[in-house]
């Protein structure tokens, strides 16, 4: 049983009284193992093709609509309720620390009183990482598809958490850029755009969070076991805070922006200040050689005291100009 391999895009685990029996066995025997008592069925879809969707399809009985939403891409996180199962649809995200970026990876799941089934629409989805998660805590597999379930939102939410921790790492560092002493106004507004872009692109997958595993934990709904009802309570506290920190930076990104805009405001009335003060020092030499270049008779035409005078009278304004203005911190 735990010999037979299944296609090359499809990963199964059979599960017996919380225990892990079997793996890799074709979904065509989906049916038969179920139909044995004490059993849990983990079926994984990387990319599937519409075959191998409706056999497993056929297998479970899952509803026409929940298919179609399971197979086209860019479905909102939410929790859809039907007859004989859940439909879930939820997003793991990566940041590019380079770029900036954040890619998501979308993920649907088609939850029943004992199977699990998991869409990926793409292999970027960290799967291995959500198996390496129900095997480091086997105890809780008695729990049936409430720890297949738990495993694998705490994997999407802890990723999640990462993002928006490694996003306030970078805007910290974005301050520190923001407060250099080189001007790097440009730098700092495009690292700030990638940086929003990216936030709201994270808030729009963590924000519908709170309501999914929220509806989870709905005792009237009996998706979970009132003994699962803690490690999805842990699940929603995470949420909670990776949905408050996102919204405190997106705050602090917006207030990075206008205070880069306020540091230019204010540099460029410093340099206006000491671009002024040095036209008017300017401007009294000039002033000074302009009225002694008249044409006119003055005290000490044609004599070398005439030059002297105006050159004592040049150096002594401006030097009186440069540490007036000096003084009041225009220069």
């Amino acid at each position: 049983m735990a010999g037979e391999q299944g296609t090359p895009e499809t990963r199964t685990r059979l599960y017996r009284r919380g225990t892990l029996v079997g793996e890799d066995f074709p979904v065509e025997q989906i049916s038969e193992y179920l139909a044995e008592p004490d059993t849990v069925v983990w079926v994984d879809l990387c990319a599937p093709g519409d075959a191998i969707v409706t056999l497993v399809a056929d297998e479970l009985d899952l509803h026409d609509l929940a298919v179609a939403d399971a197979v086209s891409t860019l479905q909102r996180p939410k929790l859809d309720r039907y007859a004989n199962h859940d439909f879930l649809n939820v997003y793991a995200v990566r940041l590019d620390r380079v770029t900036g970026r954040l890619a998501l990876s979308e993920l649907s799941a088609f939850i029943t009183p004992r199977a699990l089934v998991t869409v990926r629409k793409d292999p970027s989805f960290d799967m291995e990482g959500v198996v390496e998660h129900w095997d480091q805590s086997p105890d809780l597999a008695v729990h049936g598809v409430g720890y297949l379930l738990h495993g694998l939102l705490d994997h999407v939410v802890d990723g999640h958490f990462e993002a928006v921790q490694s996003l306030d790492e970078e805007i910290e560092k974005l301050e520190d850029l923001l407060f250099d002493d080189e001007s790097r106004s440009t730098d700092v507004q495009r690292r700030s755009f990638e940086l929003r872009k990216s936030l709201v692109t994270l808030r729009r997958v963590v924000l519908p969070m709170r309501e999914v595993v929220n509806s989870l934990m709905r005792r009237d709904l009996k998706v979970i076991s009132e003994s699962m009802v803690p490690y999805f309570q842990d699940v929603y506290d995470h949420v909670l805070r990776a949905t408050e920190w996102t919204e405190s930076l997106r705050d602090m990104v917006t207030t990075i922006l206008e205070t880069n805009l306020t540091i230019q405001g204010n540099r460029l009335n410093v340099i206006t200040k000491k671009v002024t003060s040095w036209a008017a020092i300017i401007a009294v030499p000039t002033a000074i050689t302009g009225f002694y270049g008249q044409n006119l008779p003055y005290p000490g035409f044609a004599h070398q005291s005439g030059f002297i005078v105006s050159s004592l009278v040049i150096v002594g304004m401006s030097v009186g100009l440069y540490v007036t203005f000096r003084r009041k911190d225009w220069l």
